[in-house]
């Protein structure tokens, strides 16, 4: 019998999106390989992508960082990284090791120009302002002493301004006015980037959405993230993206319960009819959402079947009807094809985003890129 269940990665796709996603803009792409590659793997991850021709790579942490540093191969890929606390360790040598850092408070850019001393390099950095979401980056109010600041650094010789950055609350949202307000607050940021007599080699403000839908935002640099790895987040506008992800498991069982009886815990099911169920070793431990029990569907033996009951930590029973499978039958979650579910399907079953469904998916799960790039 096959595994329990594998991911599998096609590379060819994930090339293609960030040549169709180059296809829509004269900007370069800092790709967004954060979470893992949203689940995919950050490493062969990074590497099709370079190959691909995205000029950068965004990350979250400064391990994910310090892991592509590391890599001989990337080291002409610039990466930034730019969720971390101003105490935490690791800093000096992240930025030793050549890799971009985002700012999105003063005390960070003390704590950045601190460890940059620490390493005996300046450490190139990226000047975050708040220009609406209200999450990382620099408020307006202190835009101003924040300028002042990291031109005392780079006076210092501790600090190198590399780039200017702010990001979008509802670029997934074509006309919302959040947009327009957001854009204009990011000129006034970069205007008083520029009075504190900085220049930075790159201006970047757009995610996926708003590489997609709004070409005033692309500026230096653009910021694909989700995108990447198949999926549009403003479906009013057609890219062809392709799902670079396939997960399926295997039926580990199969048995025939009569008319009446209840499935999984709390038997918030209870079959209509005599019925063959198959039991798949897959659940909520794995990333298949719990929240999705009573409406999820996969892929077996040639059509959509629904998913009976609730999801458990480890397993989940699928309705055959009448029809048998054998054990070991692969049984697709996400995939590809015409029929097959995708992480937009899960993500509308959960009611949530298809980036949570694939960042989500457990490291119970192997993840296998052909090619050879693990």
């Amino acid at each position: 019998m096959a595994g329990l269940a594998k991911a599998s990665m096609d590379w060819r796709r994930l090339a293609h999106n960030v040549e169709t996603l180059a296809g829509l803009t004269a900007a370069p792409q800092m790709a967004m390989i954060k979470a893992d590659a949203y689940g995919h793997g950050l490493v062969p991850a990074a590497r099709i992508a370079a190959e691909a021709g995205a000029a950068r790579f965004g990350v979250a942490t400064l391990r994910e960082a310090w892991r592509l540093r590391r890599l001989p191969d990337l080291s002409r890929v610039p990466v930034m990284a730019f969720m971390y606390t101003p105490d935490q360790p690791g800093l000096a040598e992240t930025i030793g090791a050549g890799a971009e850092i985002g700012i999105s408070s003063v005390p960070q850019l003390e704590a950045v120009a601190a460890a940059a001393e620490r390493a005996g390099r300046a450490a190139r950095v990226h000047l975050k302002a708040d220009t609406g979401i209200s999450r990382g980056g620099v408020v307006e109010a202190e835009w101003e002493a924040y300028g002042e600041a990291a031109a005392k650094h780079r006076a210092a010789g501790a600090i190198e301004v590399v780039g200017a950055w702010s990001h979008l609350a509802c670029a997934d949202e074509i006309g919302h006015p959040a947009g327009d307000e957001q854009k204009a607050a990011f000129e006034r940021f970069l205007a008083a980037v520029a009075a504190a007599g900085l220049e930075p080699e790159v201006r970047h403000l757009a995610n996926s959405a708003a590489l997609i839908s709004d070409p005033e935002t692309h500026y230096d640099l653009v910021r694909p993230g989700i995108a990447l790895y198949g999926y549009n987040p403003v479906p009013e506008i057609a890219v062809d993206l392709r799902p670079v992800m396939e997960l399926r498991g295997h039926v580990m069982t199969v048995k025939r319960l009569p008319a009446g009886t209840g499935i999984s815990y709390g038997h918030t099911h209870h079959l209509e009819r005599d019925s063959n169920v198959a039991l798949v070793p897959l659940g909520y431990a794995d990333g298949i959402p719990r929240i999705a029990s009573g409406s999820a569907e996969v892929y077996l033996a040639g059509r959509r079947r629904p998913i009976l009951g609730r999801i458990c930590m480890d397993q989940f029973v699928v309705d055959l009807g009448d029809e048998l499978v054998k054990p070991g039958e692969p049984v697709i979650l996400i995939g590809a094809g015409d029929q097959h579910p995708d992480a937009d399907d899960w993500s509308a079953w959960a009611g949530t985003i298809p980036n949570e469904i694939l960042t989500g998916i457990g490291d119970r799960v192997p993840r296998y890129w052909n090619r050879g790039l693990h």
